[in-house]
């Protein structure tokens, strides 16, 4: 009879180094994803916007809650903003109460009239 055979336990592989791995990968995936973009130029310099006051613009035509539009106080609609100006470019300031769908009819309305262009001026626009 042959004496028994002992064997070593076999040891679990470690789950470091499968976490290392991908570490790393991200590290790199990162650095990679990181230099798409073209850095600024060094020479610019960025303007400081802190000290700006918002305002609407003069020119606007502010759009109410109850869904009429105004004009430097006046009421006016579409198509006689778009006649009293020589500008195809028709800033919107709307109420933030107004609905969606009036600011939609009223973009169509200007549309219709002639504007070749209508820009909506929000709160951060402002800013």
């Amino acid at each position: 009879m042959s004496a028994p055979r002992h064997t070593a336990p076999r040891r679990k592989p470690e789950a470091t180094i499968a976490l290392i791995n991908v570490v790393f990968l991200m590290l790199i995936f990162f650095l990679v994803a990181g230099t798409v973009a073209p850095p600024l130029d060094p020479d610019v310099t960025l303007v400081r916007t802190e000290d700006l006051e918002g305002r609407a613009p003069p020119d606007a035509l502010v759009l109410l809650a109850d869904g009429t539009a105004r004009y430097r106080g006046a009421s006016t609609s579409a198509a006689e903003h778009v006649a009293a100006r020589e500008e195809t470019t028709i800033r919107i300031v709307p109420d933030r109460d107004v609905s969606a769908e009036r600011l939609i009819e009223l973009t169509i309305e200007l549309r219709a009239a002639g504007a070749e262009r209508v820009m909506v001026v929000t709160e951060r626009g402002l800013e």
